[in-house]
């Protein structure tokens, strides 16, 4: 079954760096799209980076333009989120989601998240 865990949130100080990733399993990683939300206390899940099946291409919100990359190593089904200059608005819990192909729809899965804590 396909199998999502996330690893490498924390606390860390405004200004500093963490860097997050997801482990999959289950489905033939290398032929998906990989994608990070993230949900704030009190928001709506939102959309932070996604990256193409092969990694050639990615896309950030703007709020976190040139401050996070999203990559991955298909050799190790692995996602990653290097979050640099973080922000306390920042604070979240963290997600890895795929969508995968079943028949006509897809099929949408989560890992169960990472909590990211930027406080000083």
């Amino acid at each position: 079954q396909v199998r999502l865990v996330e690893s490498g949130g924390g606390l860390v100080q405004p200004g500093g760096s963490l860097r997050l990733s997801c482990a999959a399993s289950g489905f033939t990683f290398s032929t998906y799209a990989m994608s990070w939300y993230r949900q704030a206390p009190g928001k709506e899940r939102e959309l932070v980076a996604i990256i193409s099946h092969g990694g050639s291409s990615t896309n950030y919100v703007d709020s976190v333009k040139g401050r996070f990359t999203i990559s991955r190593n298909n050799d190790k089904n692995t996602v990653y989120l290097q979050m640099n200059s973080l922000k306390p608005e920042d604070t979240a819990v963290y997600y890895c989601k795929v969508a995968i192909i079943l028949g006509t729809t897809f099929e949408h899965y989560w890992g169960q998240g990472t909590q990211v804590t930027v406080s000083s």
